[in-house]
């Protein structure tokens, strides 16, 4: 079994440097692509900052990079790093996760993501491991040992994809003391398909992390390689002009200036909605702003009725603060597309985007979230309900960002649920997702809050619903005639996802069981469905 593959690197292949001396004394390496066809990439008016990063612990210096091109392009073609594969080319499969790490509050955070998505200038400075940076000649990694006595790879493409998973976990975890439950690998592993192994001696193999000889990473090493990294990237970014092909601001006030000067360019967070049109549409971008370095988009603020989320907190971590007010919503986070999406993914970006069928915005809409869009000019709020004018539309200004997700703290009254039915329980996309908000006292329904997604051209309120169940009593007759209301409010389409009639009645069986879930009946809700370790990957 091979886990990784050192091939001949091509004369253009950037110079490694160490950190021996000062990042000033660094020459710079120019990018160049290994094989020039007319389907290169070609490189936009605007000058770029070079992308410094850690690969393996060492520095990796590239100058001249496209701004649309991936991370994964520039592992394989410019780095041969070719452990790293291309199979869905849209996040799903997992064939290409790599791991990032990033110095966050004086610690290093270990990430797997997607790297057919992820654009390669939005890991500047960030250390990057591929399958070919783990082990060596003479000991494998863990996460490689564990996959060969468990017997976990047959083809071998999608190995290194769960290589990087393992190994994402192997820090996070293992590295820290902190077991592997079986619930913990199915969860963390969920971005990661397999096609003929079962996942059953998968599992086993992250279970068994803990009982190999240690490899750990040296840690406080790479944060200050990081945090030197940082420093000098900070330099660049002074001396960079405002028409640079991609913009990195790592200030709020930054990023307003620059979206001010450059309101065509595209602006992209994770990238997990903008990396397909870059590897399905072949769409490439003449100027992007990126605005996952601004700290203040970072941030999780608590305040007395209502947290706010910034736009560019990652859907990993949006979840897991909503999810700490509301544990309700802990399982349908998780089915939230796999682990390297939602590591990638922002919650700004999902509700920017503004797909009908995009799992967020029904759930905010329940809780009745708003957004904040800003500019040098002031700011503006909406209800998320309000935001949308249309298909993928939306009231941002050519000058304004979302800059802040606003989203009440519960009640003591609220009974909430959100429910997401698609082909697969993991890693799938909704046919339908209903966010349910009810707030009920003494038996009748003072209020009612209803999103839903799947059913028209954007996520959407159902208000005749909601105005059918409010001052009712807390009945099964009113839920039924809710049911009938909420069947006939909308008129969604057929698609490869579910016909209009089947979505159509299973809006109203959601209601249903919504009632059913209050008065104690749970299973009916496949979250409580478990099987026996022994039977997992069986299936």
């Amino acid at each position: 079994m091979v886990f990784s593959m050192q091939s001949a690197r091509p004369l253009q292949y950037p110079k490694r440097m160490s950190f021996m001396f000062p990042m000033s004394s660094m020459s710079s390496v120019s990018y160049m692509p290994s094989m020039p066809s007319m389907s290169s990439p070609q490189m936009s008016s605007g000058s770029v900052n070079p992308i410094r990063l850690l690969k393996g612990g060492e520095l990796v210096w590239l100058n001249n990079v496209p701004p649309s091109r991936t991370l994964l392009e520039v592992l394989r073609e410019d780095l041969c790093s070719t452990a790293t594969k291309e199979g869905c080319g849209e996040g799903d499969c997992g064939a290409c996760v790599v791991v990032l790490g990033e110095a966050v509050a004086g610690k290093v955070e270990f990430k797997a993501v997607n790297s057919c998505i992820r654009l390669a200038h939005s890991v500047d400075g960030m250390a990057v491991w591929t399958a070919e940076d783990i082990g060596g000649d003479s000991q494998l990694h863990p996460a490689q040992e564990a996959l060969v006595q468990c017997h976990g790879s047959q083809c071998g493409f999608c190995t290194p994809g769960f290589v990087m998973s393992l190994f994402a976990m192997y820090q996070n975890h293992t590295a820290k003391g902190k077991p592997i439950t079986r619930e913990l690998a199915q969860a963390e592993l969920s971005g990661n398909l397999c096609r003929c192994t079962g996942y059953r001696p998968i599992l086993d193999a992250a279970q068994m992390l803990d009982t190999l000889p240690s490899a750990l990473l040296d840690e406080s090493g790479l944060l200050q390689k990081l945090e030197l990294l940082a420093q000098a990237n900070q330099s660049s970014e002074a001396n960079l002009h405002d028409k640079a092909a991609y913009q990195l601001p790592t200030s709020l006030t930054s990023l307003l200036k620059t979206r001010a000067q450059n309101p065509s360019a595209q602006i992209v967070a994770g990238t997990t909605d903008v990396g397909l049109w870059v590897t399905k549409q072949h769409r490439q971008f003449d100027q992007i702003i990126d605005v996952t370095k601004v700290a203040e988009l970072l941030r999780i603020e608590d305040y007395p009725h209502h947290i706010a989320i910034g736009a560019a907190v990652t859907l990993n971590d949006a979840f897991a603060a909503l999810s700490k007010a509301r544990p309700q919503l802990k399982d349908f986070a998780a089915r939230f597309a796999g682990l390297p999406v939602r590591n990638s993914g922002t919650l700004g970006g999902n509700i920017a985007g503004g797909s009908p069928i995009g799992d967020s915005m029904p759930l905010l809409i329940a809780l009745g979230a708003n957004v904040v869009l800003m500019s040098r000019r002031g700011s503006r709020e909406f209800a998320l309900h309000d935001f949308y004018t249309g298909y993928k539309t939306n009231r941002l200004a050519a000058d304004e960002v979302l800059a802040w997700i606003k989203v009440p703290k519960p009640t003591q009254d609220e009974f909430l649920r959100i429910y997401k039915i698609s082909k697969r329980f993991d890693d799938d996309i909704s046919a339908i997702c209903l966010g349910l908000n009810f707030q009920i006292e003494d038996g009748i329904i003072i209020k009612a809050s209803i999103g839903v997604g799947g059913v028209a051209a954007t996520p959407v309120r159902a208000i005749k619903t909601e105005a059918a169940c409010a001052h009712k009593p807390w009945a099964i007759a009113t839920i039924d005639h809710a049911a009938a209301v909420l069947r006939a409010e909308f008129s969604p389409i057929s698609d490869m996802r579910a016909s209009s009639t089947y979505r159509t009645r299973v809006l109203g069986n959601l209601l249903q069981r919504f009632w059913l879930e209050s008065q104690g009946l749970r299973h009916i809700n496949l979250e409580s469905f478990t099987l026996p370790d022994s039977q997992v990957g069986d299936q």
